[in-house]
């Protein structure tokens, strides 16, 4: 399928999805996610979960990270430059939502793209080859290809993995690791 018609069928298998069932999956991804070669290291970029597009629930992987006493990154989004600005998540960190219902800092410790070692990454989809479907704007492709070449790429997706995603370009990056509620796929 092509991303597009990935991206629609995703988002309708998502809706679908009753609220409840959507806890217990994110639970069981963030304790898949424990089985990763990935805890020795400092800096941890994780995407706030936007509710209302049924995302993954992250509060329980943020848990884990704090657990193991990790510095945590997030995201604020600059829709002019489809790029993220990163900040450092301290017990100080002022959370609004954006215009699009993206939870975001209002400011905070900014940190370089170069800096994070880890990035737990959105999507809809994703395949054997480790390519990945988002929301079509381009912001984790553009942040990941300024991070540092050896940064660990984690996907997070409630529904099992694709043959293949078509019409992947150049520009996609692609993913390490996908974590799902019953398997990890290593690319």
């Amino acid at each position: 399928m092509t991303k597009s018609e990935l991206r629609k069928k995703y988002k309708s298998l998502r809706k679908t999805l009753p609220l409840s069932q959507i806890d217990d999956l994110s639970i069981a991804i963030a304790n898949q996610t424990l089985k990763l070669p990935i805890w020795d290291y400092s800096f941890y970029h994780i995407f706030l979960s936007i509710e209302e597009h049924k995302e993954i629930n992250t509060d329980y992987i943020l848990n884990i990270l704090a657990g193991k006493d990790k510095n945590i990154v997030i995201s604020k989004s600059d829709f002019k430059t489809t790029s993220l600005i990163n900040y450092l998540l301290t017990d100080s960190t002022v959370i609004k939502k954006n215009h699009w219902n993206i939870p975001e800092p209002v400011d905070g410790i900014a940190i370089e793209d170069k800096k994070i070692d880890v990035v737990f990454v959105p999507l809809l989809a994703f395949d054997k080859q480790g390519n990945r479907v988002g929301y079509g704007k381009g912001f984790y492709d553009n942040f990941l290809a300024n991070c540092k070449p050896e940064t660990i790429k984690i996907g997070l997706s409630f529904f099992d993995i694709e043959n293949e995603i078509k019409g992947v370009y150049k520009g996609d990056i692609g993913l390490d690791y996908c974590v799902t509620p019953n398997a990890i796929y290593t690319f």
